[in-house]
């Protein structure tokens, strides 16, 4: 037999048998469906958690009040009690270091925005001119905060878009005033939509220096010191002068909690990378389940076409023929999963990016060529046995059982 008749042997064969066919099938295209949607959700996360903290800014050292043996960036260090407040003079001191580009002071508390009529609670955020280009903010009206001195802060603000669109709708917001607890201030600028990113959602923060921020809340503690090095390469060494000059202000306690992006970036990666492997793996297990089926699926079949494998074989087709059929018959089933497979873990993860659009659910190429290569080898493996049981057949044998 020609390569096109045995294809075209295995062909009829799968084709004779549809309800079977389909059911070997659909066993492939799940396996592989199932790795291609869940490793799109653990590398979606993977890059989702990536893009937040790339969204914080390059370069980035940040500084929190509170000794955490892990280094966690989390609210629970937000309120850690010290021997010794985070001030907007250790921020300053940290300022003057060479290798440091930009400091920002950032305090953070909630008041009542009274404005135009309306009423509502939202976040105020009290930092400095600096925080813009650290965080690399855009404006959409006006200008951020004034360069001043921080222990002297002007009454005024700057406030998010999503503020300025419930209170001002369309009309301007530069320049209108607002109280802000109990405190008249007037609006200077409106920053561009950012977003949700760490957990606060910027577009409904409200920006003002950070003596108003810290008179209001009655505090002098610093929720956070953002420190913006001058280059990637000096990042580890501004971690160690920032401990050192903290250290030394503070009396030689080590009560703050130095944390890089680059590290936080690090460690999210390999641990997501490492739950998308093995949830990939866990996937992975549908495939041999699928492949098993597919051998139950041939051995029925050379039971059922035992007279005819006899009859080709009196007619002269040698053993190996006859394994060359049925194998090509156990990958035109695992190709045909497979595909199926990948094409409906595509639109399971477009399902999510549409349920879900901030959440960048593509699958890897990785795990797509693993899926495809595993289904494939899997259905081939799975299908050797049936193929040599069907050659080692013999032909009086076969054909006395028709």
């Amino acid at each position: 037999m020609r390569n096109a008749d045995v294809l075209r042997f295995a062909r009829d064969a799968a084709a004779g048998y549809p309800l079977r066919t389909s059911l070997s099938v659909l066993a492939m295209a799940i396996g592989v469906a199932a790795v291609v949607v869940l490793t799109a959700l653990g590398d979606g996360a993977r890059r989702y958690v990536v893009d937040q903290f790339s969204a914080l800014g390059s370069n980035l050292v940040i500084v929190l009040p509170g000794r955490s043996a892990t280094g966690g960036f989390s609210p629970a260090n937000a309120v850690t009690t010290t021997p010794r407040d985070l001030t907007v003079d250790d921020a300053f001191a940290l300022s003057r270091l060479p290798s440091v580009r930009r400091v920002a002071p950032l305090t953070a508390g909630t008041s009542e925005i009274n404005a135009n009529g309306r009423l509502r609670e939202t976040v105020v955020a009290g930092t400095s001119s600096t925080y813009l280009d650290i965080r690399s903010f855009k404006m959409a009206q006006g200008a951020f905060l004034p360069v001043a001195d921080w222990n002297r802060g002007a009454p005024v603000a700057v406030i998010g878009s999503k503020i300025k669109e419930e209170i001002f709708g369309a009309a301007p917001a530069v320049g209108e005033l607002i109280r802000l607890g109990d405190r008249r201030l007037r609006i200077i600028g409106v920053l561009k939509s950012v977003g949700q990113g760490l957990g606060m959602n910027t577009d409904e923060v409200v920006f003002v220096p950070v003596n108003v921020a810290q008179s209001m809340f009655n505090s002098n503690t610093l929720f956070r010191v953002l420190i913006e090095a001058r280059s990637r390469d000096q990042i580890e060494g501004v971690k160690a002068e920032v401990a050192a000059v903290l250290k030394a202000r503070h009396g030689g306690e080590e009560d703050i909690t130095v944390i890089t992006q680059d590290a936080v970036l690090a460690t999210f990666d390999k641990l997501l990378r490492a739950l998308t492997a093995a949830v990939a793996g866990i996937a992975a297990i549908s495939l041999a389940v699928a492949g098993i089926l597919v051998m139950n699926v041939m051995l029925v079949a050379v039971t059922q076409r035992t007279s005819e494998i006899g009859l080709l074989m009196a007619l002269g087709a040698r053993g190996a023929t006859i394994r060359d059929a049925f194998m090509a018959e156990a990958a035109m089933l695992s190709v045909v999963g497979a595909l199926t497979g990948y094409g409906l873990g595509l639109f399971g993860a477009f399902v999510l990016r549409q349920m879900y659009p901030v959440f960048p659910a593509y699958p890897p190429n990785w795990a797509v060529i693993a899926a495809l290569v595993t289904a494939l080898s899997t259905g081939l493996l799975f299908g050797i046995m049936p193929a040599r049981r069907a050659a080692r057949l013999d032909p009086v044998q076969a054909l006395m059982k028709h």
